[in-house]
């Protein structure tokens, strides 16, 4: 009511709608709402007259009876409260006040204001909202037993390599006992990088931590869970060859991890602000020295005054688990759908893949050197990596489809010394002017081994030799005629003329 009051007062005195809101910082909506039923009846701001209060109050009352009215109130809130366990499901989304209200109203056919619902939520969930405010202090934590993860933006910097302005960012791991910090500056965010940033952390530190807890990006998880998260492959795989777990921040949570969320501001303030680097390398570098001789010998009020640096090297160094006696390699893996030309994609280069999987979902690894490409777990293919351009295996496509290709000239040779002389010598002959350029001639006539045997394809090559015409036509003509061994003339016979009665035999018709 008071409030109210106030409200009125400045109106009354002739001030505007924006005055009053920057005088008593109500939502100008609200002013127009409540100033409606004073318009309705024909009043205007009267600054000569002063303001009689009494007046007012009763006006007040009279227009909104529920404010100082329990009587009104008794009379709203049953009609709400019949909907009570589902105000309670919509809270739980969450859905706004003033969406609930427009529900009630629209879906429920309950006709009450939006300010009577936001009372009636605010004093009947009054020990919920308390409740869901109330933070419990976390305890201590093991030496050794996890490691906070995060990525933070430092701000804009001129790459002199590409020469211009890049975003930075900054990924950081800290050890949750000792809070010995990890820094690295990055300017991808992709799965290279992640991997990459988690290995010098570890080498960093000398050791690993038994437990990660990073956020939800999909370097690192692809489906987030609170009971059972899908991790990334490629992420899963350097958390297995480290042997530590990897255990994902619930969403959109930041105090799952305060230890490494709280520095972020200070990395960017105390490292990055104001800081002028020649290379991305020298910048990695002024973090790992900032990390150590700032940031590790600062007296951390979480740790009762001790710096990082002390604790970790009395109670947390050792308690980390072994580096392996070899380096990890980093992996990255990308889906893809297998094209009508046997190929997938990853990256800018395209990799064969068994014809049999064409227009199926496939992951591609990418670990060094090697590629391979999965289908249900099981390696479909493997490729040497290239950066750009296409690796093909022609055994992935179906055999009819590269029988050209496949059977070389090599190839057919050697079947042509299997068949006899006889196929050596027109396979030669073929093979003077342009190999290449009469494959397919040489292919069909060592596909006739498919049909006659050896003795009669050599016989035959011989004979379209002896009379001059050595090709696969002429080979196949003899074979056909069975006139291998010169039983018949081998030459083909010519076609005979279209006028076989000669133009003398049409004159004489005519005549008739």
């Amino acid at each position: 009511m008071t409030d109210f009051v106030e409200m009125f007062r400045h109106w009354n005195a002739g001030r505007s709608q924006v005055q009053i809101y920057q005088a008593l910082d109500i939502d100008r909506k609200t002013i127009r709402k409540y100033l409606a039923p004073a318009l309705a009846e024909g009043l205007t701001p009267a600054p000569d007259v002063a303001f009689d209060e009494v007046l007012w109050r009763k006006r007040i009352r009279r227009w909104f009876p529920e404010l100082d009215d329990p009587a009104a109130r008794a009379v709203t809130w049953p009609l709400i409260a019949v909907h009570h366990d589902w105000i309670t499901e919509q809270l739980a989304v969450p859905v706004t006040v003033a969406t609930i209200a427009q529900r009630l109203r629209d879906d429920h056919r309950v006709d009450v204001s939006e300010s009577t619902v936001r009372r009636y939520i605010a004093a009947t969930f009054a020990e919920q909202s308390v409740e869901d405010k109330v933070t419990v202090p976390r305890g201590a934590v093991e030496p050794g037993s996890e490691a906070q993860i995060d990525y933070g933006k430092l701000g804009m910097w001129f790459d002199p390599v590409s020469g211009r302005r890049v975003a930075v960012w900054v990924f950081a791991m800290i050890l949750s006992c000792s809070r010995k910090l990890f820094v690295q500056p990055v300017l991808k965010l992709d799965q290279a990088s992640w991997n990459a940033s988690h290995v010098a952390a570890f080498d960093f530190f000398g050791g690993i931590p038994a437990r990660l807890v990073c956020d939800n990006l999909k370097t690192g998880v692809d489906r987030p869970d609170l009971y059972d998260p899908q991790i990334n492959r490629a992420y899963a795989e350097l958390a297995a060859f480290y042997g530590t777990l990897v255990d994902p921040a619930r969403a959109r949570k930041p105090k799952d991890k305060p230890r490494v969320e709280r520095p972020m501001p200070y990395i960017r303030d105390s490292f990055f602000s104001g800081r002028e680097f020649a290379s991305l390398q020298h910048m990695q570098a002024e973090a790992l020295r900032w990390a150590t001789d700032v940031y590790g010998v600062h007296k951390h009020r979480g740790l009762d005054g001790a710096t990082p640096v002390a604790v970790f090297d009395a109670v947390e160094k050792d308690a980390l688990a072994a580096l392996p006696a070899r380096p990890f390699e980093t992996v990255s893996y990308t889906v893809g759908t297998v094209a009508p030309d046997c190929h997938v994609k990853s990256g800018k280069a395209l990799y064969s893949v068994p014809w049999r999987l064409m227009g199926q979902k496939v992951s591609v690894r990418t670990a060094g050197d090697v590629v391979q490409i999965f289908h249900d777990d099981t390696v479909a293919a493997t490729h040497v990596r290239h950066l750009s351009g296409r690796s093909t295996n022609l055994e992935h496509y179906p055999p009819h489809k590269v029988a050209h290709t496949l059977r070389s000239v090599s190839w057919c040779r050697t079947h042509a010394e299997q068949i006899g002389p006889g196929a050596v010598a027109i396979i030669a002959e073929l093979s003077q002017v342009n190999a290449v350029h009469r494959l397919r001639a040489i292919q069909a006539i060592i596909r006739l081994r498919d049909t006659y045997d050896d003795t009669r394809l050599d016989a035959a090559c011989a004979r379209a030799l002896e009379v001059g015409d050595p090709h696969y036509r002429t080979v196949k003509g003899i074979l056909v005629a069975g006139t291998e061994h010169g039983d018949r003339p081998a030459t083909p016979v010519p076609a005979p003329p279209a006028m076989l009665r000669g133009p003398a035999a049409f004159d004489t018709e005519l005549s008739a």
